[in-house]
């Protein structure tokens, strides 16, 4: 099968995920807390919709009122439009504590018409140092789209609309660290950063364009939820836990290699002057076969 056929099973099979996942979202009044933002933050139609805003004073972030070890993550967000260079909105799962675990989506915003890029991080026990960055194949300014983190005990896999962009594979018995240990909560802010997110911090964010908005819908979290030490997790039916086993088939790692030739623009285990005494071990290891 080549990658176009690829491409079109996979887009077939992203509908039908996302059809399941409005199905079973859940409602930020009783998943979520804006936790910061003086207001800016705001839950609307009886909780099926969550808007982020950011001024010259502030931002605005919320968290899921849970904490999970292992799950599949779904929401849909449409981004900031317009000129939204020296933006971040930023979704995450973290845990707590200065050893922190973190599987990252920041979208960094830029000049009207210039596309986002889309910047995915890998953090265990505080440790991150392994960016990628791409291009989007659409406007995500124009609609809501869809995007996933999977993770669990061997795989974590970013996907946009059901489309692999990103694998990381637990590589422990190659020595490479790999979150598995800590429970972490989910978490969406919209903030400035134009001290480096669009092209390095040289263009600023025009303020004259404020207040910025991004929307936040369909969110799903098919997830072990953790609490008193005590992970509870989703009943065994294969439809509520296949994402715990889940990886990459052959048609998936085919879409998951046309994305990153298309239009990944920045991969870590690539910047040989960045890494002067070597590349990271899972750079050379990560596609070992895994168990």
């Amino acid at each position: 099968m080549d990658s176009v056929s690829a491409l079109q099973m996979l887009l077939v099979s992203s509908l039908m995920v996302q059809t399941l996942m409005v199905a079973s979202a859940g409602n930020f009044n009783q998943d979520v807390d804006v936790t910061w933002g003086d207001g800016r933050g705001k839950i609307l139609n009886n909780g099926q919709l969550l808007t982020l805003s950011l001024d010259k004073a502030s931002g605005s972030g919320f968290q899921s009122k849970n904490e999970f070890l292992y799950g599949k993550f779904d929401m849909q967000l449409k981004l900031v439009p317009g000129n939204s260079a020296g933006t971040v909105t930023a979704y995450y799962l973290k845990s707590q504590g200065s050893s922190w675990d973190e599987i990252d989506f920041e979208f960094l915003g830029n000049l009207s018409g210039e596309p986002y890029i889309v910047h995915t991080n890998v953090y265990t026990k505080g440790k991150g140092d392994r960016e990628q960055q791409f291009y989007l194949w659409f406007d995500p300014t124009a609609d809501f789209h869809t995007y996933s983190i999977l993770w669990n005990p061997g795989h974590i896999i970013f996907y946009v609309d059901g489309r692999p962009i990103r694998e990381f594979k637990n590589l422990e018995q190659a020595g490479v660290p790999y979150p598995r240990n800590q429970a972490m909560r989910m978490y969406c802010s919209l903030w400035n950063a134009d001290d480096w997110a669009t092209r390095g911090g040289r263009v600023k964010t025009d303020w004259s364009q404020a207040p910025f908005t991004a929307s936040f819908r369909n969110l799903s979290a098919n997830a072990c939820v953790w609490s008193n030490g005590v992970s509870s997790c989703p009943s065994n039916s294969s439809s509520n836990r296949a994402w715990f086993s889940q990886k990459l088939d052959s048609s998936s790692q085919k879409v998951l290699k046309w994305v990153q030739k298309n239009y990944m623009v920045y991969n870590y285990c690539q910047d040989a002057n960045r890494f002067p005494q070597g590349l990271p071990v899972e750079c050379s290891v990560r596609n070992m076969k895994q168990n």
